[in-house]
């Protein structure tokens, strides 16, 4: 599958070492840590990245480092599975991208970005102390490592050359009155602020946090049926 991805040019996901299971199975099964077991495989390199990632080994965090391999940190689905806490850090220190992700509905009822990247902030304070990831650390990962993770060179930072990808929020309500920093707000004082605006490469997709041309109601109405039909 590498080499055949390698030849189209496409990029390799999956995801790996979520639960300690996975270091269980790879043990037992091939007697190696999943990350060696990928690099067998050839499923390591700056066109990989894995989502998780909870469960490395020093050697392990060393190799993805080493190859440029990407994670994407999914703190809110490990949390709500009681997976663990994954090294973004420590692989951040290390040299290995790390993006922001929310992983999918079975793990994550809100697939809220902005709680994403709040949680995200709170989880490796309480597990390493204060010091452990800033606000910048978190806004990084969401942004221009995102964009380094999927091997994008032109988002990720506002730029001249850059695509104008931009998120414009109201921050006038009283949780951020007290910040020495606005723009920390998203992150520092979570819920969902407002969206003003919201542009992709210029291109208008929500403004005055509505998006144009979507029937909301309709669509949550649509929604309550399916899951209606679904516990029926």
């Amino acid at each position: 599958m590498a080499q055949a991805a390698r030849r189209l040019g496409i990029r390799l996901h999956s995801h790996l070492s979520e639960s300690a299971d996975y270091v269980v199975h790879c043990r037992e099964k091939f007697n190696r840590k999943p990350v060696e077991f990928v690099a067998d495989h050839d499923w390591l390199g700056p066109d990989v990245w894995y989502a998780h990632m909870v469960h490395l080994s020093e050697s392990e965090i060393r190799m993805v480092a080493e190859s440029g391999t990407g994670t994407a940190h999914c703190p809110a689905s490990n949390c709500r599975l009681g997976s663990g806490v994954a090294p973004a850090p420590e692989l951040a220190r290390a040299g290995a991208p790390v993006s922001i992700g929310v992983d999918g509905a079975a793990s994550n009822e809100s697939g809220d970005s902005i709680s994403e990247a709040h949680t995200c902030w709170y989880t490796h304070r309480a597990l390493k102390g204060a010091g452990a990831v800033t606000v910048e650390d978190v806004i990084h990962w969401g942004t221009r490592g995102g964009a380094r993770v999927l091997g994008i060179d032109n988002i990720g930072a506002i730029e001249t050359g850059r695509a104008a990808d931009l998120a414009v929020y109201d921050l006038g309500e009283l949780r951020y009155a007290g910040l020495h920093d606005p723009a920390i707000g998203p992150v520092a004082s979570g819920g969902r602020p407002k969206l003003r605006l919201l542009t992709v490469q210029g291109r208008v997709v929500v403004e005055d946090d509505t998006i144009p041309g979507l029937d909301l109601p309709r669509l949550l109405a649509r929604s309550r049926e399916a899951l209606r039909a679904l516990a029926g």
